[in-house]
């Protein structure tokens, strides 16, 4: 599922993955960006590039003034009003479970 990884020092820190082509049609990348703390807050954003546009989600646990610590930013445009508040599971292995699971669902989806 993964083309490619690394670690990103400009701006703020974060892992860049690069999904492989092979799982999208001609014309469609995709990627995370992942950031974690060791106060167990992260965010997970994850964004489809399309000839048309980008389509993008973001699962997130931080302090903020637009919804609860912990909160999901829907698709297609992951923006911080249509955010909703959301519990995440404390263990980072299942966190990433949830996300993986969920762009599975959107990749079928890409397909049908």
């Amino acid at each position: 599922m993964v083309d490619a990884a690394a670690i990103v020092e400009e701006r703020k820190l974060h892992l860049r993955v690069e999904l492989a082509p092979e799982y999208y049609s001609v014309g469609v990348s995709a990627r995370f960006e992942i950031r974690w703390y060791q106060n167990e807050d992260f965010n997970f954003h994850y964004q489809e590039v399309h000839q048309d546009g980008v389509w993008k989600c973001r699962w997130d646990r931080h302090p903020n003034t637009h919804n609860s610590r912990g909160h999901f930013h829907p698709s297609p445009t992951a923006s911080r009003i249509d955010a909703e508040d959301a519990q995440w599971p404390n263990d980072h292995r299942d966190v990433c479970q949830i996300v993986v699971e969920y762009v599975r669902k959107r990749i079928e989806a890409l397909w049908d």
